[in-house]
């Protein structure tokens, strides 16, 4: 028998549908081994030389994994086909000492049958210049990591973390909230006359001069054109005709997907990661397991053959053959960088319409598949056509245009139906024709600053600058709002004082190395090692000759800050001395000023919740017990001194009720409303997911991953590393 490993086990149970029982297909649950958490884990004397160790939950599994191992005839590795995929597949092999003769390497975009089938005729070795190059990132930010880390606790405060990526991003997300704050904005009107026939046009020109765009600046210099606008009478002195195409975008890639699918359907990156990871992997239609798209972490526009003609054929039988091109569209990468051996992101089957497969997708996998659908799909169709009409209203003094657009060929918007085409008819008007006045009206504006960053700029930012690569991107900006540097405010970034102070102080003394220049040069350094230009040695003593005479110096020379206490008028329930605002990880908060003789805490504001006291009707308000547990507790206190746990929205795996926070001794801890008939209790953090090995729906989170609370059940979900 041969010995088929992949990294999740839902990978694992489509593979396993498609080859016989010659095979046996198995999960390594994501990585095997890593950089100890413990301690540094990397020898810089002995050319940076990585101390490697099985985390005590993955010992288990190497153990299965080595035994099933000594028992097969050859061992396929089937890890992604990406960096991380390789560096996984080599750690399997070290783990679990295999015979280097017996190790295949087979690799596929898609989860398909035939891809599948196909990659077994043509398997290869290793490739251990991406693997070096996982690992030259993986020692880059240990370093980072390890060496920053404890001098901003040292500085600062303790519980800070810095990343050589997550850093520039949290930079640019200051700065941009830097130019914000400083913004001035300026006044400016613009002037739109209405004419006849429904023609709305802007005033462009004054006595043949074209009007700046902040020319008319008060409110009075406005009225005063306006005022003489009334008295003018107005004709058609040119008419232009002309018609444009719009061509369809390209197919996605990891960042187009991730920004789209912020941008229309509200998803977070790592939201839209993990939903493409289901699809990729596989869900079941009917008897088959299917994997719906392909590989999810890619930045190639480039598309199988097969996939293109299957496309084309599926177009012209839904709308006929004057939507598909004579040849087939094709798109070129912009980044120098990408990895043109990948495809993009796109339907493994292109004739498998999203209604289709409706009923096996949940909602959210749904409107994703669609998503993928529809833009490949379109990517393969005509260019949409607009006849543009533009008209000069001019009376010798003043000069107007109107602009007109009409949709003549929809081509590519017949399946994007997310793009507003802002359709305006154009009115049979002749030059020199008279048009009648009916009103004018001056709109006051400001000059308004850069918008803070969302999701999807701020990878688009990231992206036009080379920095980070299509599997970090959510990660990235999970860790930003991990360490509440940052929050999200109307889906936008919005910079925590910790995160200002952080960005600051590492901006004075790191400038040369956390920076949008120099971390997209070590992108491209890592992407030489992956191609051979560069030897990795090489690549991080360069780096680490400079950072380490940066980090001496800001040992010795960045000062200590230490946000004060600021004094309220506020007593402490506990012992009537005075409360004060301080400063914690995750940002202000009321404390007792006689601490530690008293540990008193809350929050600065009180939250209101929208459930009522079923004694007295009021709002009840979250509190927070010593223990740091939280409540809620009726509003009308002390008139009603009720109390109940607090709700967290999540279920008892066993009876279905609702779990709720309680304390012990030990801390804070959750537990099923329905005690005493039920008794289930978990510790951690915990989220509503279901098990897709063994259907276990509450997940809980173990050293920085999600991991089935089933205690039977090894599932984990596999953070990547930024």
């Amino acid at each position: 028998m041969d010995l088929v490993i992949v990294e999740s086990p839902a990978k694992a149970k489509t593979i396993s549908k498609f080859l016989g029982k010659k095979y046996e297909v198995v999960a390594s649950y994501g990585h095997i081994r890593d950089l100890p958490k413990s301690s540094f884990g990397v020898d810089i004397e002995k050319d940076f030389r990585p101390k490697y160790v099985v985390p005590k939950e993955k010992k288990p599994i190497v153990d299965e994994l080595k035994k099933l191992a000594n028992k097969s005839k050859t061992v396929y590795i089937a890890t992604d086909e990406d960096r991380e995929g390789e560096a996984i597949g080599w750690h399997i092999t070290q783990a679990t000492k295999v015979d280097t003769e017996k190790i295949k390497r087979i690799a596929f975009h898609e989860i398909t049958k035939n891809a599948i089938l196909e990659s077994l005729k043509s398997p290869r070795e290793i490739n251990m210049d991406m693997v070096s190059s996982q690992e030259a990132r993986r020692i880059l930010d240990r370093i980072v990591g390890y060496k920053l880390s404890p001098l901003l606790a040292k500085k600062i405060q303790r519980g800070l973390s810095a990343g050589r990526v997550q850093s520039v991003a949290l930079k640019l997300i200051v700065n941009r909230e830097e130019k914000i704050n400083n913004f001035k904005p300026q006044e400016y009107w613009t002037i739109h006359l209405l004419f006849e026939d429904d023609v709305e046009a802007m005033l462009e020109k004054i006595e043949g001069k074209q009007l700046e765009k902040l020319e008319i600046d008060s409110k009075d210099k406005a009225n005063k054109i306006i005022k003489e606008i009334k008295k003018e009478h107005f004709t058609v002195t040119l008419i232009k005709k002309s018609k444009t195409k719009r061509k369809p975008e390209p197919p996605f890639i990891t960042s187009t997907m991730q920004m789209t699918a912020s941008n229309l359907l509200g998803f977070s990156a790592q939201k839209t990661m993990r939903i493409a990871q289901t699809l990729y992997e596989g869900v079941d239609i009917e008897k088959d397991r299917v994997g719906l798209i392909t590989y999810m972490r890619t930045d190639s526009f480039n598309i199988a053959k097969e996939a293109i003609l299957k496309a084309r054929g599926t177009l012209k039988e839904l709308l006929g053959n004057e939507y598909v091109p004579e040849k087939a569209n094709a798109y070129k990468t912009k980044s120098k960088l990408a990895q043109e051996a990948h495809e993009a992101i796109r339907p493994t089957d292109p004739s498998l319409l999203p209604d289709m497969i409706k009923p096996y997708l949940n909602e959210d996998e749904f409107k994703l598949y669609d998503l993928i659908w529809r833009r490949f799909m379109a990517s393969q169709i005509k260019p949409a056509e607009f006849k543009n009409t533009s008209v000069i209203l001019g009376s010798g003094k003043f000069e107007a245009k109107a602009n007109f657009k009409e949709l003549v060929f929809d081509g590519f918007l017949r399946i994007w139906t997310f793009f507003n085409t802002q359709e305006k008819k154009a009115p049979d008007l002749k030059k020199n024709q008279a048009v009648k006045l009916i009103d004018v009206e001056g709109k006051q504006h400001f000059t308004e600053p850069p918008p803070r960053y969302t999701e999807a700029s701020l990878i688009k930012e990231l992206e036009k600058h080379g920095i980070g690569r299509p599997s970090t991107y959510a990660t990235i900006i999970g860790t930003l709002l991990k360490r509440s540097y940052v929050v999200l405010k109307d889906k936008k970034f919005c910079p925590q004082e910790i995160g200002i102070v952080t960005s600051m102080m590492l901006d004075k003394f790191f400038s040369d190395i956390i920076n949008v220049k120099f971390t997209a040069q070590m992108e491209e350094g890592l992407d030489k090692v992956a191609n051979k230009k560069l030897d990795k040695i090489e690549l991080l003593k360069k780096f680490y000759n400079k950072f380490k005479k940066l980090l001496d110096n800001a040992y010795e020379n960045m000062e200590k800050i230490k946000p004060e206490d600021e004094p309220t008028n506020e007593k402490c329930p506990v012992c009537g001395a005075i409360l004060v605002i301080r400063h914690g990880k995750y940002g202000k908060f009321l404390a007792c000023s006689n601490y530690p003789k008293c540990k008193y805490t809350k929050p600065l504001k009180e939250e209101i919740t929208d459930i009522k006291c079923d004694k007295c009707g009021a709002p009840m308000v979250v509190k927070y017990s010593r223990k740091g547990t939280r409540f809620l507790a009726c509003s009308n206190y002390p008139k009603c001194k009720n109390t109940k746990p607090y709700p967290t929205g999540l279920k008892c795996p066993l009876c279905g009720g609702e779990l709720v926070e309680r304390s012990s001794k030990r801390g804070k801890f959750y537990g099923c409303s329905n005690y005493p008939n039920c008794k289930f209790t978990i510790r951690g953090k915990i989220k509503n997911q279901v098990c897709p090995i063994c259907g276990y729906t509450l997940f809980i989170n173990k050293k920085d991953k999600w991991c089935c609370a089933n205690s039977k059940c090894k599932y984990c979900e596999e953070n990547e590393g930024a």
